[in-house]
């Protein structure tokens, strides 16, 4: 296969050097916006700033410049840009023939839209879905054991990513419920922040589990009103993901939990990863979607407080476990 890459942040990187090694020796090309990075890149064969220690393949290219001449000759496009920069780069590759894919994930900040509703809106002539799952770019790039999710509408792309990626470390796996696959991507990282900050105050091992299992709650209701079906968030997508994210290491969206704990600042917390914690600047958007369609989410409602600072530290775990008693259930009352 022939596979176009843009955008060279750790994302990015990770899958085109995951495609690069893969046994079906594709043609991989990474493309970078910033010429000086790209050719740095080129050179150097590594991305230090976002993924140290690892070397690029060197069936790898990283280019620049314009980016009309990779979708030409190209079997698959995948977007590495944050949600931010989706309909920028949206509108890069509108007139690709070649099925599309990003690894964003989470709301538009405004529109509180979903990518594959960004994409309907912005390029609806693509053939697009997204790359999702629980996944770290720095083991998914040293070729650790990882799953993950390939979902769209569109059988062509979920066919293109399983051909570009599937093998014996990264597996790949089908899903027609983008909605579902989406909206787990996007409220994990919110929950994420309240684990880190529930771990950062030393609540215990049992807070955490509540915690993750009442967001999994939160997410699930949410994507049920956007039209997702319940069984994906009990999948790689929802479940893995929100795991994942809450109590990995590396994750950034915990990590702004825990710092913030310590009682720093979340301009602080943020300047201190040189990374983006997509949680940070989704939060909000996830809250404002889910009042539009009547889903209440304390959870995300105490991280959005905190985020403003409207809420101290331990007085927003005060309002999680001040609730008033409910039934669990995924369509019953609200924790």
């Amino acid at each position: 296969m022939r596979i176009s890459v843009l955008g060279a942040g750790a994302w990015g990187t990770a899958i085109a050097i995951s495609a690069a090694s893969h046994s079906d020796a594709h043609r991989v090309r990474l493309w970078a916006r910033d010429a000086a990075h790209a050719r740095t890149l080129q050179a150097a064969r590594e991305n230090a700033r976002y993924l140290a220690g690892v070397r690029l393949p060197d069936s790898l290219d990283v280019v620049s410049g314009p980016v009309a001449p990779l979708l030409h000759d190209c079997d698959l496009v995948v977007l590495g840009a944050p949600m931010a920069a989706l309909r920028e780069q949206l509108a890069l590759v509108q007139g690709a023939q070649a099925p599309v894919a990003w690894l964003c994930k989470g709301f538009e900040a405004g529109t509180g839209l979903l990518a594959h509703e960004v994409c309907a809106q912005a390029t609806p002539q693509l053939r697009a879905g997204a790359l999702s799952g629980p996944s770290f770019a720095l083991e998914v790039a040293r070729g650790q054991p990882t799953a993950l999710v390939a979902a769209s509408s569109h059988a062509a792309v979920r066919q293109a990513l399983v051909q570009a990626l599937h093998g014996p470390h990264l597996r790949v796996y089908a899903n027609e419920d983008i909605a579902g696959v989406e909206v787990g991507g996007a409220v994990k990282n919110v929950l994420a922040i309240a684990t880190g900050l529930c771990d950062g105050l030393q609540l215990g091992l049992n807070a955490r589990a509540a915690l993750i299992t009442r967001g999994l709650a939160e997410m699930t209701r949410l994507g049920l009103a956007l039209g997702a079906r319940a069984e994906t968030f009990m999948g790689l997508s929802g479940l893995g993901d929100l795991v994942l994210t809450a109590t990995g290491d590396l994750s950034r969206n915990r990590r702004v939990g825990l710092l913030m704990a310590e009682g720093r600042t979340l301009q602080q917390a943020v300047d201190s990863l040189g990374h983006v914690a997509e949680g940070v600047y989704s939060a909000r958007t996830v809250v404002q979607r889910a009042r539009v369609v009547g889903v209440e989410m304390p959870i995300a409602e105490a991280v959005v407080a905190l985020l403003d600072g409207r809420l101290q530290a331990q007085d927003a775990v005060a309002r999680l476990m001040e609730r008033d008693p409910a039934s669990e259930g995924w369509r019953g009352a609200v924790d």
